[in-house]
């Protein structure tokens, strides 16, 4: 079994999507550490509800992204961390994480990349008046939502609809989306190609293990 680290900055709403994936046997993974870079957010509060294991830290207490980048690498290497996902962790990964960990590092964006890149990602396309938006899971490079897709899954957008309805529908995708992407990439199998069916939607995912 994989042993997993989450980053989040937030609430943690896909990082409890994690965790009950993990209850429930869905995800065969060992989510053995997050990572948060905002003392107080709400993402804490749940790891400790769960019983996962905390590193927490604020950046300002480091003279530079690689001083607070080796200090997570050194929980990470404490861990055995294997993989990496990122869930609403709003800082680019550097150097230092990435060169450890190349392919092991994933993220979750709210929108159809390369779409609606970085912040807001939501509002920006309900702004832009597209009439499809969605979800990515892709692999961390170091640019802003740059790195290879692994998965997407669409979303319409239903004129005249309020965003927070926008941003339900598409919160609930990633909740269903980010953990069943990890199983197949934490998966001890090999795989070239998976397909996720639910309700009549299809989600491509083109994997190399």
């Amino acid at each position: 079994m994989k042993r997993l680290a989450v980053f989040a900055s937030g609430s943690g709403t896909n990082f409890q999507a994690i965790v009950d994936a993990v209850k429930r046997g869905e995800l065969p993974a060992d989510l053995a550490l997050l990572v948060c870079d905002r003392p107080g957010a709400k993402v804490i509060e749940r790891a400790a509800r769960e019983n996962v294991p905390t590193f927490v830290f604020s950046p300002k207490d480091y003279p530079s992204k690689a001083a607070f980048e080796s200090r997570i690498l050194r929980e990470l290497s404490e861990r055995q961390i294997e993989w990496i996902a990122l869930a609403g962790y709003m800082r680019l990964i550097g150097p230092t994480l990435l060169s450890a960990y190349e392919g092991k590092i994933v993220n979750i964006h709210p929108s159809l990349l390369p779409a609606f890149p970085g912040k807001d990602a939501i509002g920006q396309a309900y702004r832009d008046g597209v009439l499809e938006t969605g979800v990515t899971i892709h692999y961390v490079d170091e640019g802003m939502d740059t790195g290879p897709v692994i998965a997407q899954r669409a979303v319409p957008v239903v004129p005249g609809e309020p965003i927070e309805a926008l941003e339900a529908r598409i919160h609930a995708v990633e909740h269903e989306l980010y953990p069943a992407v990890l199983r197949m990439l934490l998966g001890e199998t090999e795989q070239q190609e998976e397909r996720i069916e639910k309700n009549g939607s299809q989600t491509s995912i083109n994997q190399r293990v």
